[in-house]
C-alpha cells in the first residue's frame, strides 16, 4: 500500500477566477498505444472543436504508452504543426500510468481525458468541464448508461458494461452509473491529492479513482453522452474484465480494513464563506444506519446463541447477563471499526468502557423484560423467553445507536468536524506520493496544491486566460 507523509484536507470549491495568464485552463489527455492510423484525424478534429467552442486557452496532450509503431512520429508531427498540442512518451504500457503521469505534472486547473477513437460526441466536452470550472463539482464523467444517453454498440459490450456496473454497486456501493466510459475530467487540486491514493496503472484506474472520490464525499458530475462503439477497438475484453475484478477485490478489502486515508479529500461544509465555520455537520448517517443494522443483526444472533448455551447450566438472568456482556464487547468493536470508521488502538479502551455503559442500559431493559415475564408466568417456555428478549433488544438497539453516534463515537472527538474518521486513519499506510518524471512542457511540483509552507491552505489554482479577446466582451453572448 502507498503511504503519504503529508495528510490534509481540500479547501472549499471556488469558481476558477478569470484573468490574463499564460496557463491553459483545460488539458485534454489522449492516451494512445499503436494508434498511428487514428491519432492524426482524432487530434485535428478535437483541436478544431475546442478552437470553435471552448472559450478559454487549452492544451491537448498525447500520452504515448510505449507504442511500437509510428505513433511517436505522428505525435511529434502534430506537436510541431499545432501550438496547442504536446506529446509525452512513456516507456511502459498502461492507460492509468499515462493519465497519472500527465495529470500529476500538468499545470492546467482542469484535467480531462478521452479515448483516441472519439467514440463520445465532442458536444459533451464543454458540459463535462463546466461544473469543474464553476466550482460546483470535483470530478465529471460521461455516462453511456444514463436514460438520456444515446448509444450504438453491440449486445456483448452492452451486457458487459451493465454487468460490471452492477458488480460495482453490489460490492463497492458505487452510485455513479458508468465507470469505464473514456470521457472524464477532474480539478487539478483534487487530482494532486487523489491520484497518490490510486494504485492501478491500467484500465481499472478510472474505477478506483471514482470509488475513492465518492467514498471521500467528493462531488461527481455525470453527463449523458452520445456514444458510438468503435468496431476496431484493441481492448482485450476478457483480460480487462479479469484485471477489473481483481481491482474490485483489492479496493473493497482496503475499504473494509480502513487502510484508505480518505479524510485527506474532505471538503468544508458549503461553498459560501459564511458556512465554512459550521461545526459538527452530521455525515454518513445513512451508511452508518446500514452498517449498524448489519452489525446489530449479527450481534443479536450471536447473543441468542450464547444465551441458549449459557442457559444449559445457569438461570435465565445469569445466562442473559453473560451473553449480553460477551456480545456487547464484540458489538462495540465491530461498530467501532465497520460502522463509525474508527481505526487503530487509540481510544479503544475508552470506547469499550463507554460501550459497557450502553451494555448496562441494554441489560436493564432485557433483564426487566425477563423479570416481568417470570412474574406473569412462573415457568415460561424457552421460545417465549427468546421472543421477549428479541423485542427488548430491538428497543435497546435504537437507544444504542443514538448513544454510539452522539456519545461513544462522535465525529468531533475522533477526527475533527464532519470527517467521521479517527486520527489513526490519517496515519494509515496507503498512499505514498507517486514519483514520476515531469516531461516537457510541464514543471515539477514539490508541494501539494494549496499547501502553504506554514501549513495553511492557499489558492494554488492558476487563473483563467481567455483564449481570444472577444471572449471578454460583455456584449458577446456566445
Amino acid at each position: 500500500m502507498r503511504t503519504d507523509s503529508s495528510p490534509g484536507t481540500l479547501p472549499a470549491r471556488e469558481h476558477l477566477p478569470a484573468a490574463d495568464a499564460g496557463t491553459p485552463v483545460l488539458d485534454v489527455v489522449i492516451p494512445v498505444y499503436n494508434e498511428e492510423k487514428d491519432l492524426r484525424p482524432c487530434v485535428r478534429r478535437l483541436h478544431e472543436h475546442l478552437t470553435r467552442t471552448f472559450p478559454y486557452a487549452f492544451r491537448i496532450t498525447i500520452a504515448d504508452n510505449a507504442s511500437t509503431d509510428t505513433t511517436p512520429l505522428a505525435a511529434a508531427g502534430l506537436e510541431t504543426e499545432i501550438p496547442e498540442v504536446t506529446s509525452v512518451r512513456l516507456e511502459q504500457k498502461g492507460r492509468g500510468r499515462a493519465l497519472r503521469t500527465v495529470w500529476s505534472a500538468s499545470d492546467a486547473p482542469v484535467l480531462a481525458y478521452m479515448d483516441v477513437d472519439l467514440s463520445t460526441d465532442l458536444n459533451a466536452l464543454l458540459p463535462l468541464v463546466a461544473p469543474l470550472i464553476s466550482g460546483h463539482s470535483d470530478l465529471a464523467i460521461g455516462s453511456r448508461l444514463a436514460r438520456s444517453s444515446r448509444v450504438v454498440r453491440g449486445p456483448k459490450r452492452e451486457f458487459i458494461s451493465r454487468a460490471y456496473n452492477l458488480i460495482l454497486r453490489g460490492s463497492l456501493q458505487a452510485r455513479f452509473s458508468d465507470a469505464q466510459c473514456g470521457f472524464k475530467a477532474i480539478r487539478r487540486d483534487v487530482a494532486q491529492v487523489l491520484l497518490p491514493l490510486v494504485e492501478d496503472t491500467g484500465w481499472f484506474f478510472d474505477t478506483e479513482m471514482l470509488v475513492l472520490a465518492e467514498r471521500a464525499g467528493l462531488r461527481i458530475h455525470e453527463v449523458p453522452v452520445d456514444w458510438v462503439d468503435d468496431p476496431d477497438s484493441t481492448v482485450h475484453i476478457v483480460r480487462t474484465a479479469t484485471d477489473d475484478l481483481r481491482g474490485v477485490w483489492r479496493v473493497g478489502r482496503a475499504l473494509a480494513t480502513g487502510s484508505l486515508p480518505l479524510d485527506r479529500l474532505a471538503r468544508p461544509f458549503g461553498d459560501d464563506p459564511r458556512d465554512r465555520e459550521i461545526q459538527d455537520v452530521p455525515t454518513g448517517l445513512a451508511r452508518q444506519l446500514v452498517g449498524f443494522c448489519v452489525v446489530g443483526g449479527l450481534s443479536t444472533l450471536f447473543y441468542l446463541l450464547l444465551y441458549s448455551v449459557f442457559r444449559q447450566f445457569s438461570g435465565s438472568q445469569t445466562a442473559n447477563a453473560l451473553a449480553l456482556l460477551v456480545s456487547a464487547v464484540a458489538n462495540t468493536a465491530a461498530n467501532r471499526r465497520l460502522t463509525f470508521g474508527v481505526r487503530g488502538r487509540g481510544g479503544a479502551v475508552r470506547h469499550q468502557a463507554q460501550g459497557l455503559v450502553v451494555f448496562g442500559i441494554g441489560l436493564a431493559l432485557t433483564s426487566g423484560s425477563l423479570a416481568a415475564l417470570n412474574a406473569a408466568n412462573g415457568h415460561p417456555a424457552h421460545s417465549t423467553e427468546l421472543a421477549v428478549l428479541i423485542a427488548a433488544n430491538l428497543a435497546a438497539t435504537v437507544l444504542r445507536f443514538l448513544l454510539f453516534r452522539a456519545w461513544v463515537f462522535p465525529d468531533r472527538d475522533e477526527a475533527g468536524p464532519g470527517s467521521g474518521l479517527a486520527p489513526a486513519v490519517r496515519e494509515a499506510p496507503y498512499a505514498q506520493a507517486y514519483a514520476v518524471p515531469h516531461p516537457h512542457p510541464y514543471q515539477a511540483t514539490q508541494v501539494r496544491a494549496g499547501d502553504a509552507a506554514d501549513g495553511t491552505w492557499r489558492d494554488a489554482t492558476p487563473r483563467l486566460q481567455p483564449a481570444r479577446p472577444h471572449d471578454t466582451d460583455p456584449g458577446d453572448l456566445r
